[in-house]
């Protein structure tokens, strides 16, 4: 006897804090609805360095109006963990967790999900909340592939007396550079701008400053890596000026971008900047009934869009996916 599929009224790819607004919009309004999360319950925060400091203030990161409620002005990744695990239990919200989607497929009202466990789920609608943190800028230089060379930054301690690379300019490779620093490494800043990002908190901004007046962190600045070696890096000033430099290992701060390949796979037309088409008052994409939110809206450009203001994207996308319904 075959069995009819259960069909849901919105799939949500990503359990990040975009994916969990959309969740909860979906819970209020009586929508049948999953969650489908390729690692743990908000995977990118979880994989922040381990001792960073939110630049937002607890409020502006709540969402469901769940309050977030630290002993500091500014929460830390911890909190923030903490925070989202609440809300989850809170609202009883439904996500099934180290589950990864391959594939999406059909139409609006009769879409096919389907995942690496070999399940095919059917929903009405789809929203994209992946984020881009799995999806690394890429220098593309000779010895980016070694063992040494990460581009992602969790902590200092390993680091202890060894010759550290940092590469970038903005937020994460001040954060990482100042706190590599602060556990004993011999720190290398290499950028290839003329000074820091705009972006960079204005609170550690003067500490990475006065850390390089001091010579405590050398910082090369209108510089490139060209190639990585296994006990060196080479590098090139913008005046010609090439250098070899000793060193152990390399934080390739580079930035991150949404994972085009999937993008396209469903079938997401792909503008500039890695940024999906999709309608900014309603976030619905060339594909009816496939929605975008989170990060993913801002492209190549995720320093645009972060939790404070993409919060509301679930209460746009369930919006016009109810009075898609009432029509």
């Amino acid at each position: 006897m075959v069995t009819e599929r259960e069909v849901y009224d919105v799939i949500i790819i990503g359990g990040g804090p975009g994916g969990l607004a959309c969740a909860i919009q979906s819970k209020k309004h009586d929508l049948k609805y999953l969650v489908i999360e390729k690692g743990c319950l908000v995977n990118s925060i979880f994989r922040f360095p381990t001792e960073v400091t939110l630049f937002s203030t607890p409020d502006l990161l709540e969402i469901g109006g769940i309050p977030f409620i630290v002993s500091t002005e500014k929460p830390k990744r911890l909190d923030l963990l903490k925070y989202y695990r609440r809300v989850t239990e809170h609202f009883d919200l439904k996500i099934n967790l180290y589950e990864k989607v391959e594939s999406v497929q059909g139409q609006k009202s009769n879409f096919q999900v389907n995942t690496n466990r070999g399940q095919i789920y059917i929903a009405r609608n789809v929203i994209v909340a992946v984020g881009q943190y799995d999806n690394p800028n890429l220098m593309n230089i000779p010895g980016e592939e070694l063992d040494k060379v990460s581009h992602y930054y969790s902590e200092g301690h390993p680091y202890f007396k060894k010759q550290v690379a940092v590469v970038g300019g903005k937020n994460s490779a001040v954060e990482a550079a100042l706190d590599l620093y602060r556990h004993g490494a011999y720190v290398t800043l290499i950028h290839s701008g003329a000074t820091f990002g705009e972006s960079v908190k204005y609170w550690i901004l003067p500490d990475i400053q006065n850390r390089i007046k001091e010579n405590k962190i050398r910082a090369l600045f209108n510089t490139i890596v060209e190639e990585i070696k296994e006990g060196s890096v080479i590098v090139q000033h913008q005046d010609g000026q090439r250098k070899e430099i000793e060193n152990d290992y390399v934080f390739a701060m580079t930035g991150y971008k949404p994972n085009e390949h999937f993008l396209k796979k469903i079938g997401l037309e792909i503008e500039s900047n890695c940024t999906p088409a999709h309608n900014p008052d309603t976030f619905e994409t060339n594909i009816p009934g496939i929605y975008i939110g989170g990060v993913i809206t801002a492209g190549a450009e995720g320093s645009k869009v972060f939790i404070e203001n993409s919060r509301n994207h679930g209460n746009i996308i369930i919006g016009h996916i109810l009075n898609g319904r009432a029509q």
